[in-house]
């Protein structure tokens, strides 16, 4: 007879035993689900899952998230199937932010949702799309800001807040709207929790990584051409680099007491990613394709500021003028629909 309990060969964890064992098993500094913020918005809680593993599945099963497999990471429309995507460097970031925090005695749901998130607000073509947005941005910041040091210039991160927010609106906890927001080097003051500091170490050891390895792919660096003092620090690039990366971030945030990265090996990172702007990030090349995209971006911008009733109703917000909306709109399409509807709108006016 079935007893409810087949021989004890699994468990009924609820969440609350599960956030009581948080506090036996985590480090001190670590961020406890029991002890949240909570969210903007009171909701009752799962009865299985903590607050932070709920965040990290909405983001998951978001449309913001699904739209990263068809945004660019370095290399624009590639040709090929092994290229990095937007997607695909998030993946990359949540596994090295688990490695990490696991290793400490962090919040592993919780550094997964903001790692998982950290990329939302990405415009198409990658960095470029920033630089692309930021003009109209300007025209708008009093009332786009979602964040009280959000920059004059457009930027992915805050906007990604902005995303969760307002666009689909997701209802996540103050801990991952935190760390999504803070999670570029750029933003003061810096997350607010360890776990959004692993994401900031994370992101950087997962996108030095891979863009090297897609550079060597793409033809761009040679194989043996990155330079010998970052193959001396790290290893070869690739695998040793983010086994090299993450135990300095490990062995030097436990001397610490706070996640951090020795400075002598932080130096080295940083060298390490001026190298990869000249030789790859801004070489002639990427410049040029940068053109183009940042004219597709502004021309799209300018078509649905000129044609409101063409945004889509969920990003015509109560508060926002035809420009912000228009911003809204095209920051979240993927690269190939961008590119897309470039071409349906400009291809008559004689552009190509």
């Amino acid at each position: 007879m079935n007893d409810g309990n087949a021989g004890g060969l699994l468990q009924r964890r609820t969440r609350e035993q599960r956030e009581r064992d948080e506090f036996e098993r985590l480090a001190p500094l670590a961020t406890k689900a029991a002890a949240s913020q909570g969210r903007e918005h009171d909701e009752p809680d799962d009865p299985f899952r903590t607050c932070f593993e709920r965040d990290r599945d909405r983001i998951l099963h978001s449309k913001a998230f699904r739209r990263l497999k068809h945004k660019t990471q370095v290399f624009l429309n590639p040709d090929g199937d092994h290229f990095v995507t937007r997607m695909t460097h998030t993946l990359q970031v949540a596994q090295v932010g688990r490695s990490i925090a696991a290793a400490l005695g962090l919040n592993e749901p919780l550094t997964e949702a903001i790692c998982l998130g950290h990329d939302l607000g990405h415009s198409p073509f990658g960095h470029t799309g920033e630089e692309a947005l930021s003009p109209y941005f300007r025209q708008v910041v009093g009332s786009s800001s979602t964040l009280p040091n959000a920059a004059p210039e457009w930027q992915h991160a805050i906007h990604g807040v902005r995303v969760v927010r307002l666009l689909e609106p997701l209802n996540l906890t103050l801990e991952v709207l935190d760390g999504i927001g803070q999670s570029s080097w750029k933003n003061d003051p810096p997350p607010a929790t360890p776990e959004g500091w692993v994401c900031r170490y994370a992101d950087r050891i997962a996108y030095l990584a891979h863009d090297v390895e897609d550079a060597i792919r793409a033809g761009v660096l040679l194989p043996d051409g990155v330079p010998d003092r970052f193959v001396t620090a790290f290893g070869e690039p690739g695998r040793d680099w983010i086994a090299s990366m993450v135990t300095a971030v490990i062995e030097a945030s436990v001397a610490a007491g706070e996640v951090t990265m020795d400075p002598e090996r932080f130096a080295v990172m940083d060298e390490l990613r001026d190298w990869m702007f000249e030789h790859v990030y801004l070489r002639d090349e990427a410049r040029a394709q940068a053109v183009n995209a940042i004219r597709v971006i502004q021309d799209l911008v300018e078509w649905f500021r000129d044609h409101p009733e063409d945004v889509p109703e969920a990003y015509r917000l109560p508060g926002s003028d035809a420009t912000q909306a228009a911003i809204d709109h095209v920051a979240g399409m993927s690269d190939k629909y961008a590119m897309r509807l470039h071409d349906e709108l400009y291809r008559p006016a004689g552009l190509y």
